[in-house]
C-alpha cells in the first residue's frame, strides 16, 4: 500500500490482518488509487480480510474491476494463517490409492495387503475384536504431508464396511462401537500377506529391513506367509510391536546376531 511492489508474492493469498487494515483505512482517499491500481493490476488470487475487518469501498471496487475474490475471516491473523495453511497442505498434498485393509495396532498404522481371498478382511475384523481400530478397508487413499509422512484415510464411499466372505458387507462401527474405528492415521508399515508356498524361502531372521517407497516416502515392508494354523492377527501384533521397538533403536535380530557372534568368537579364543 506504500506503492513499493519490488519482488511482490502476487500468487499467493494476500491477507489484511489489523495493522495493514488499519494502515488501508487510514490512508486518505487520493493516497489509495495509485497504490490500489498498481496492486490490483497484478493476478491476485484472492484477499482475506482477518479480525472481521471489512475492506473500504474503493477496495471493493477495485476487487469487482479485477475479478478478485475477497473473503472476511472473523480469526485473528496468526490463527487463520495456521489453520488456511493446514488446510491448503492436506488438499494440496500429493496423494494415492492404495488396495487393501488399514488397521491401527497399538499405535502403529499397519497396511495389509496380498491378492483377494488371502484373508485380509477377516485379519481386520480379529484386530478389532481385539481391541484395535479399523481405519479404511478395500480402498484406502494415501496422503503425503510434509514430503515425509504418509497418512491413510477412509474413504467415504466404503466409510467403516468390511466385506467378509460368508457374512457380506458389515459396519464396524454400529458393531463395535465408534471407539473402533478411525477417520485417518499415519502409516507406519506394510505388511503383505500371502499363501505360504513351500519352494519360497522365507526370512527366518528379520536382519535385512525392506522397504518400499509410496509418493516419494520409504514405508517398512513385511511378509507374512499365511497357511492353517498360524495366527495371523496375533502375528500382526508382534509386528507392530516390534516395530515400535525398532523405532526406539531396539533391533531385537540384530542383538541377537551381535551376541552370537561374541558367544563364537569367546569360543575360538578359548
Amino acid at each position: 500500500m506504500n506503492g513499493f511492489f519490488e519482488h511482490f508474492a502476487h500468487d499467493r493469498i494476500q491477507i489484511f490482518g489489523k495493522g495493514e487494515h488499519a494502515f488501508l483505512i487510514g490512508m486518505e482517499a487520493e493516497q489509495r488509487t495509485h497504490p490500489l491500481e498498481r496492486f490490483f493490476n497484478f493476478p491476485i488470487a484472492g484477499i482475506v480480510f482477518t479480525h472481521g475487518n471489512m475492506p473500504p469501498d474503493i477496495f471493493l471496487q477495485f476487487a469487482v474491476k479485477n475479478q478478485c475474490p475477497i473473503f472476511v475471516s472473523q480469526l485473528r491473523t496468526s490463527k487463520f494463517i495456521n489453520v488456511f495453511s493446514d488446510f491448503l497442505d492436506a488438499e494440496l498434498a500429493p496423494q494415492t490409492l492404495l488396495h487393501g485393509t488399514f488397521v491401527e495396532v497399538y499405535g502403529v498404522g499397519i497396511l495389509l495387503q496380498g491378492k483377494s481371498g488371502v484373508g485380509k478382511s477377516e485379519t481386520a475384523l480379529e484386530l478389532v475384536q481385539r481391541g484395535h481400530s479399523l481405519v479404511a478397508d478395500d480402498a484406502v487413499r494415501i496422503v503425503c504431508r510434509d514430503g515425509a509422512r504418509l497418512y491413510g484415510h477412509v474413504s467415504q464411499t466404503i466409510e467403516h464396511h468390511l466385506e467378509i466372505r460368508g457374512l457380506g458387507i458389515i459396519s464396524i462401527s454400529d458393531l463395535f462401537g465408534a471407539g473402533a474405528v478411525r477417520l485417518s492415521k499415519r502409516l507406519d508399515l506394510i505388511v503383505h500377506l500371502e499363501d505360504w508356498d513351500e519352494k519360497k524361502e522365507y526370512d527366518r531372521l528379520g536382519l535385512d529391513d525392506e522397504t518400499e517407497e509410496i509418493l516419494g516416502v520409504e514405508i517398512a515392508v513385511m511378509t507374512i506367509p499365511v497357511r492353517p494354523g498360524r495366527n495371523v492377527p496375533v502375528l500382526i501384533e508382534t509386528a507392530a510391536k516390534n516395530h515400535n521397538l525398532k523405532a526406539r533403536g531396539h533391533h531385537a535380530a540384530r542383538k541377537f546376531q551381535e551376541r552370537l557372534a561374541r558367544m563364537t568368537n569367546n569360543a575360538v579364543e578359548n
